[in-house]
């Protein structure tokens, strides 16, 4: 993809706790943290794809709507390394990696065959608190989508037996997330998707 001078890209390490929205039109969700809490952004930026607020990590923010598309496609890898409760077997790696059946609006849905695999090495992920340890083992994982339902990653674990207690995107395409902190925001000066 051509780099378009005209336009801005950037990567955000997003934050636990934020909305990937930069307006609320919510009533109920008045009190929310939003992406506008980052100053100093041009106008018509806009988040490409999605996370929800309990979620974290890469997040791609652009003015180029056709960016925005072709990193949304099908074609276009996303990498989440996910923890979760309990020890995984290697069972559950071979369900997430063939497909399961999740609930998509009220509906069932059959995941598209995915990549899945143990994290032995997660110290590549910033430290925060999830849980007290005496409350049981986690397992680390690293699922590679290429598709991208409501809270699929989350519904996936917990589909296989493995609720999901965090959930970090490390990498959309050829973007990662890398040694970036708790709200970073670094601009893009070249596009490799």
């Amino acid at each position: 993809m051509v780099f378009e001078d005209q336009h801005y890209y950037y990567k955000l390490y997003k934050p636990y706790g934020y909305l990937s929205q930069f307006v609320n039109n919510q009533k109920r969700r008045r009190n929310k943290r939003l992406l506008s809490e980052w100053k100093n952004l041009p106008q018509g930026i806009m988040a490409v794809g999605r996370l929800d607020e309990k979620s974290e990590g890469l997040l791609l923010l652009t003015t180029d709507g056709k960016f925005s598309d072709r990193v949304r496609d099908k074609t276009i890898e996303k990498e989440y390394h996910v923890m979760v409760d309990g020890v995984v077997t290697k069972t559950a790696i071979n369900q997430l990696q063939n497909s399961v059946t999740i609930s998509v609006d009220g509906k069932p849905y059959q995941t598209m065959p995915c990549k899945a695999h143990l994290l032995d090495d997660v110290s590549h992920i910033k430290e925060r608190f999830v849980r007290d340890p005496r409350h049981g083992e986690t397992s680390w994982l690293s699922i590679t989508l290429r598709e991208g339902k409501y809270k699929q990653v989350r519904k996936m674990t917990a589909t296989v037996g493995f609720p999901t207690l965090r959930l970090v995107r490390v990498r959309i395409g050829d973007f990662h997330l890398g040694s970036m902190e708790f709200g970073e925001l670094v601009a893009i000066n070249s596009l490799q998707i």
